[in-house]
């Protein structure tokens, strides 16, 4: 997985009740962020989360930067704040067709059920994942 400094769009951003990320992918900029590629949204948890019920990961586009009315294009669907521990992964697969939307600004949102008093999370936009999570039975040689 290769991350861009261009396509995150929350590093360590703290989480305790709905937000959404405090930077946004400009697709009105002339580059190419897949085009034709299925893309993934990757978010990583980087400080577990504490009191809340569970966040939906969402990938957002809306006219303005600040994605102050957002449409969803992407969700991961409610995760229970125990699966939100420190190094949880969690990735949110997007359509190719993400910048024929009419949408300029892409963002994530994080729909939050309960109050949360600590937890941290960090998104990017990548065209492949790496879950670096390989087992192999006792004994197994390449």
């Amino acid at each position: 997985m290769i991350t861009d400094k261009l396509l995150r769009v929350s590093e360590d951003q703290a989480i305790t009740t709905t937000a959404v990320s405090t930077n946004t992918i400009d697709l009105g900029v002339a580059r190419d962020i897949g085009e034709g590629t299925s893309l993934t949204m990757y978010f990583t948890v980087t400080a577990a989360m504490v009191g809340g019920t569970s966040i939906n990961f969402e990938v957002v586009n809306d006219d303005n930067a600040a994605l102050t009315s957002p449409a969803v294009i992407g969700a991961s669907g409610a995760i229970l704040t125990a699966g939100l521990t420190v190094g949880a992964n969690i990735a949110v697969k997007l359509n190719p067709s993400i910048g024929t939307t009419g949408q300029r600004y892409v963002g994530a949102r994080y729909t939050v059920a309960g109050t949360y008093s600590a937890g941290t999370v960090t998104a990017d936009m990548v065209e492949t994942i790496q879950d670096g999570k390989k087992y192999y039975a006792s004994g197994f040689v390449l």
